[in-house]
This record gives C-alpha cells, structure tokens and sequence, in this order.
C-alpha cells in the first residue's frame, strides 16, 4: 500500500522506529465532544453511539431504517475511522415517537447505543469542538526513540498536515479532483464535489506546510505571513517581525498556511511568493477550486495536542490526546513512528 505523503517533510527527521497502528479496533479510540448541551426538547432525535469496525454512514443508513426515516434523516457532525471504536452523536428528524433498538441492536453487535436526548436542531458536519482519543502503538521496535519525539512533541507539536484518509484510498480523491478540474466536471452530487474540493484545498496547503519546514520556517514566521494572535489576523513585516516571533516563540501567536480560494492570497512578500509557487504548481486542482468559487482561508500550520500523555508497556507505547475538529491523530502519529501495514482480522 503506497503512502500518498511519503513526499511530506518530517519536522525532526523520518522515525527510525517501526509500529502497528489499529491492529486491534481497541488500539484506536476516538470519543467525540460536541462542546454544546441539547435542548431536552424538539422534533430531532439525539443518539449517542459506540461502533467498532463500522464506518458512520453504514451506521447512520441503519439507524434510519430502525427509526422507520429515511437516510437523510440521519445526520452526524463528522465521520470517524471505521478501523476503531469510535463514540458519536447521531441525530435523527422524528418529530414523534420513540423507536425500539432491540432489534436493531441485535442485528449489529458491533453497535452500543449509550444515550438518547432530544433537541431542536438537527446535527450537520462541523457541529463539534473536537475528539478525545486513546491510541496504542503495538509492536513498536525502538519505544525509546518513540518517548524522545513525544517529549519534542509535548513542547513544540507537529506540522498540522491533512491525514492520508482525505484523500481517499489510494489517493483517489485526489486523482479525481485533479480530472474533474481538467475536465471542468460539473455535478449536483454534493457528497463527491464536497469531499473532491476538500482534498484539492488539503493537498496545497500540506504541499505549501511541507516547503516551509525544508525552508526553516515552521516555527518561525517570513516577511508577509499572515499569524494571529489574540483571535486576530496580523501581518508580519520587516519592522514586526522580531516581535512576532518571540509571541509564536511563547505560543501566544501561530503561523497560518493558505487554504486555496478563487481570490488572491492576503499573504505578500516571501510568504506570498512560497505559497503561490504552490497554487501554481496544481493548475487541475485550482482549476476545480476557482470553478468552484470557494474563499480562500486559512489553517494553523502547528498541530499541539491537548493533555498528551503516553504509557509504555513491554513494546506498545499508548498515547492519550484531545485535538480540536478537522485535525488528524494520524499527524502526530507520523512524527512517532514508520507504520507497519496491518491485515486487520476484525475487517468485515
């Protein structure tokens, strides 16, 4: 199986260490956290689920078919790894009544339902703050060198890069953003023009994170960044720029990277010129991006995890982390170890 970042830059070098990923669906834990309460009350059926080695839409196309709606009824606020045990909230439109899981329980034993509530929104793509996760490295060949980059990881984190599942098995996503915009493909099918924009946008910024690493400019910032600081954007300068390296030197300031639009970069300077050699370099995937008429935006270039801590026993190494929505556990897990591919007993 081919590793579509392996072109990537590592922020400490390539690891010498070898490991497992997910060799058992307990080795990857992931419980989501909405960050909101519900209501208590409205037409919107609130479930939370536990599911081991289902991915969500399986699970989601089930549950309406217990509740007797259709599939678009049923929504979630992200799609978590179907090679884990993973815990999330569904919501489902039933405005009346109150289903029964038994059967549908039965069925599927690799599905738990924990809670139901009920609240007057229904849930869509974005509605969380983050994922707490419980990862376990199996069969980990060097657990020392392993601890090293963990303690580096603890003080300065890891590039913030898109994980390899963004861009489809085998990068397919990816190869197909590139056709549909060589091609000027058009379609109403959202679910695959949603899912082709995302990896054209994540490929750039992860090519333009990855440039700025070789070019010693992860934790410093280059004349026409664009930081924040304070919850607002602010661009650096020559006459700036000592200053706002020591609020990035302090983590009261981050570095941010280009998420591709259709309108020009805000950067200038040597940022702007690092960035757009990038844009230009993926005429095909700013061809879909443009046509698309997405903005331009931006994402932080450092990913540090919250409250990470690590347990080592005999040659697994167990990490415990919460990281905010839209960021990849598999980024940390890159700056850790190389991974041994896994044939996973529990696939279905």
């Amino acid at each position: 199986m081919s590793d579509i970042l392996s072109s990537l830059a590592y922020l400490n070098g390539k690891p010498t260490a070898k490991a497992k990923l997910k060799a058992k669906a307990e080795h990857f834990v992931v419980n989501e956290d909405l960050g909101f309460e519900f209501t208590g009350e409205g037409e919107h059926l609130m479930v939370r689920i536990r599911k081991t080695g289902e991915n969500t839409s399986f699970v989601a196309n089930e549950l309406a078919k217990a509740c007797g709606v259709k599939s678009k009824d049923v929504s979630w606020a992200g799609l978590k790894d179907r090679h884990a045990v993973t815990e999330q909230w569904l919501s489902v439109h039933l405005p009346k009544g109150e289903p029964d899981f038994s059967a549908f329980l039965a069925q599927y034993p690799s599905i738990e339902i924990l809670a139901t509530a009920r609240h007057n929104k229904k849930l869509r793509p974005g509605d969380l703050v983050g994922n707490q996760f419980e990862l376990t490295l199996s069969e980990v060949t060097d657990c020392d060198d392993v601890v090293k980059r963990l303690e580096k990881v603890a003080q300065v984190g890891v590039p913030n890069y898109f994980g390899a599942q963004r861009f489809g098995n085998e990068g397919n996503n990816l190869s197909e953003a590139r056709r549909w915009g060589r091609e000027n493909v058009r379609t109403r099918n959202q679910n695959k023009r949603s899912l082709y924009l995302s990896a054209a946008r994540s490929w750039i910024y992860n090519l333009i994170l990855s440039d700025r690493i070789e070019q010693d400019a992860f934790a410093s910032a280059l004349v026409g960044d664009i930081v924040v600081k304070d919850g607002a954007q602010l661009a650096v300068t020559a006459d700036n720029i000592e200053a706002v390296n020591q609020d990035i030197a302090n983590g009261s300031a981050f570095i941010t990277v280009a998420l591709a639009g259709d309108n020009a970069l805000p950067t200038t300077d040597a940022s702007q010129a690092l960035e757009q050699k990038h844009l230009d370099a993926e005429p095909d995937l700013m061809a879909l991006i443009c046509g698309n008429r997405m903005r331009h935006d931006r994402r932080e270039a450092s990913l540090k995890p919250m409250g990470l801590a690590w347990e080592v026993n005999e040659d697994n190494v167990t990490l415990k982390f919460s990281l905010d929505a839209g960021c990849f556990a598999t980024a940390i897990v890159r700056e850790l170890v190389e991974e041994v591919h896994v044939e996973r007993s529990y696939e279905q």
